[in-house]
């Protein structure tokens, strides 16, 4: 019979204890590898800041080859049951979400677009074109993917088990083809008296540059004409292309422009790179309404307050939520690139002025953002709601794509102070963009992983 004197009993009960915890570990990182991770979890942040993402993508690829094989069986399926089931827009998914102490259900609907890869990085030109968006308008819901394709179904479809969508042949592939574009991808999509607009990046042998068109709104086949050249180019594909396009007053409409990794643009008022402007429909001239952007997701116009508010992305940390009071005589100019809540990524320092990355705004004589998130969380558009079955004060919801989340923020009557009251964790969906039916009293994203449109109503 083999004694254990009490030294070898200690450390045989460490050895125990150690295995229990690897087995643990790696069972809780392999479901982080196979359903996903949330971006702003702490404890994540923390290793990721001391080990490089280099070896965190070895590891995952290597250590844990399983859990990566079930989380691209799980994905595969689900493709293979949105291609199966056509154009009928089922649903694949119910959940139970509880905030503002209420539950609401939240349904999951198939898109027909492509959907983003996110192994090939944010900087991938592909992914330019599985970028989609939607808007709701007289009765009906419309969605765009980054290609171009255009579909819409009945919004109270939303409230059964199938969106039921038709699609809406376009233009886009002609204007294309006769012009000798290539399409870059397709920015945003808006209504406005029973027309329909978009954002399109095209490349042509000038370069890459973004324009706003214009069509009747015809079920047969909608036929998009130019409204709007910016006659900016850049060589080189960048993600910094803005794009928004949101109401404003006196028939003219809100269009954000990124600054196309131009560091010098967004504050040349010559240039149109880093602003947002106002198009008049009548005569296709346009207002600068602010500058010293960097690339503005969100758009949305307050009339009763004469505010624009919008949401852009920030360097390394630094996303931003700004306010536009309209009515102040001052020079509306949000700082970029001369100043930031963000830092330079690495090895981008030496682009920016010494005392850019202070924690000042006013200081450099630029206005402060009214809200900003270190670390990003991959902004993107932004909602306005008084008082109703979602916020019990007059809130902002806003999108993300990195953290897979909804923010809702509450606002005081004077727009003077923002809270921020509760994060929604989608986990696993990028949400590009969201919109409200007040008749529905629901709240749809788009979110492009699947693609899927997901929606939200009081239980």
């Amino acid at each position: 019979m083999i004694k254990f004197n009490k030294k070898k009993k200690v450390i045989l009960f460490i050895i125990f204890i150690l295995l229990i915890g690897f087995i643990y570990t790696f069972s809780i990182v392999s479901e982080i590898v196979r359903h996903g991770y949330d971006k702003q979890n702490k404890v994540i942040l923390f290793v990721k800041s001391v080990v490089s993402p280099h070896y965190i993508k070895k590891i995952r690829d290597n250590l844990f080859i399983v859990s990566n094989l079930k989380s691209r069986n799980e994905f595969l399926e689900l493709q293979v049951k949105k291609y199966e089931q056509g154009n009928e827009g089922k649903k694949f998914d119910t959940k139970i979400i509880k905030f503002n102490e209420q539950e609401y259900k939240s349904d999951f609907f198939f898109l027909p677009f492509k959907r983003l890869d996110t192994n090939m990085g944010w900087n991938a030109e592909e992914n330019s074109l599985r970028a989609h968006y939607l808007e709701i308008y007289d009765g009906n819901v419309f969605a765009i993917s980054g290609e171009g394709r255009t579909i819409y179904f009945d919004k109270k479809n939303l409230l059964t088990n199938s969106l039921q969508f038709e699609d809406l042949p376009n233009n886009i592939d002609e204007i294309l083809k006769e012009n000798n574009y290539k399409l870059i991808g397709i920015r945003d999509l808006y209504f406005y008296q029973n027309q329909a607009f978009i954002s399109m990046m095209i490349k042509d042998k000038t370069g890459i540059t973004i324009n706003v068109y214009k069509a009747n709104l015809n079920f047969e086949k909608i036929n998009f004409e130019l409204l709007f050249e910016t006659k900016e180019f850049w060589k080189k594909y960048n993600v910094f292309s803005g794009g928004r396009l949101e109401k404003f007053k006196d028939d003219k409409i809100l269009f954000s422009i990124g600054f196309a990794k131009d560091y010098k643009a967004p504050q040349d008022k010559q240039s149109l790179l880093g602003k947002i402007i106002a198009i008049d429909l009548n005569s296709n001239g346009y207002e600068m309404m602010s500058l010293g952007h960097r690339n503005p997701q969100g758009l949305y116009y307050h009339k009763d307050k004469n505010i624009i508010i919008n949401t852009e992305h920030g360097p390394k940390g630094g996303d931003e939520i700004n306010f536009n009071f309209l009515d102040l005589n001052n020079e509306k100019n949000f700082g970029w690139a001369r100043v930031s809540y963000g830092n330079a990524y690495p090895n981008q320092e030496k682009l920016f002025e010494p005392d850019t990355f202070k924690k000042s705004h006013t200081e450099l004589g630029f206005i402060e953002p009214f809200k900003y998130y270190d670390p990003s969380i991959g902004i993107s558009e932004i909602l306005y709601f008084p008082k109703n079955s979602f916020c019990k004060f007059n809130c902002l919801w806003h999108s993300s794509l990195r953290a897979n989340s909804l923010y809702i923020l509450n606002i005081d009557n004077d727009f003077t102070k923002l809270d921020s009251i509760e994060r929604i964790f989608l986990e696993g969906n990028r949400i590009r963009d969201i919109d409200f039916d007040q008749d529905l009293d629901l709240i749809i994203l788009l979110s492009e992983n699947i693609p899927s449109l997901i929606t939200l109503k009081l239980k």
